[in-house]
């Protein structure tokens, strides 16, 4: 990689909505931003849900047994409860955007528990959207086989028809 390429290029920022995963436990918990209420991603309205979480951000939601049962706690009828304890920060974070002085968590953050789990992002929790000049730069053959049941050419041209109207 270049001096300007990144490991985080192409890859979401994490908001609060979005849900983390431990390679140890069976339940998936949202995000629970704590260190600060000044950024949101993609979200004029400043609605928590789109909070950005900082490598700072290390509660979850629910709180408790966050990640359900731990598969390193083995007993005779199963499995203990998930007894979180960050070790630290989340690391791989993007450095060059900060939110009050914290380095921003994306898809390729990791957090590591001191039970022996590893906790990466299972979803960013923003979500995609085509705006028209999508619509109108989309190959239509290329959509074909993405999505064999809509017919991309009409799409494209109603897209069109609406924006004309919009004049």
């Amino acid at each position: 990689m270049s001096g300007s390429e990144s490991a985080h290029d192409g890859k979401h920022l994490v908001i609060q909505k979005g849900k983390a995963q431990c390679n140890q436990g069976d339940l998936f918990p949202q995000f629970k931003v704590s260190s600060h209420e000044k950024h949101y991603w993609n979200n004029k309205e400043g609605q928590p849900d789109f909070l950005a979480v900082t490598e700072t951000d290390l509660q979850f939601n629910p709180q408790g047994p966050s990640f359900g049962k731990c598969k390193l706690k083995p007993t005779p009828g199963g499995y203990l409860p998930c007894a979180y304890a960050p070790a630290g920060k989340w690391q791989k974070t993007y450095d060059k955007i900060k939110v009050m002085g914290n380095s921003c968590v994306t898809e390729i953050s990791e957090l590591m528990c001191t039970s022996g789990g590893k906790i990466t992002i299972m979803e960013h929790g923003q979500s995609a959207a085509m705006s028209k000049q999508n619509v109108k730069n989309a190959d239509p053959q290329e959509q074909h086989h993405i999505n064999p049941f809509v017919d991309f050419k009409a799409f494209q041209k109603e897209a069109e028809d609406d924006e004309a109207d919009a004049y």
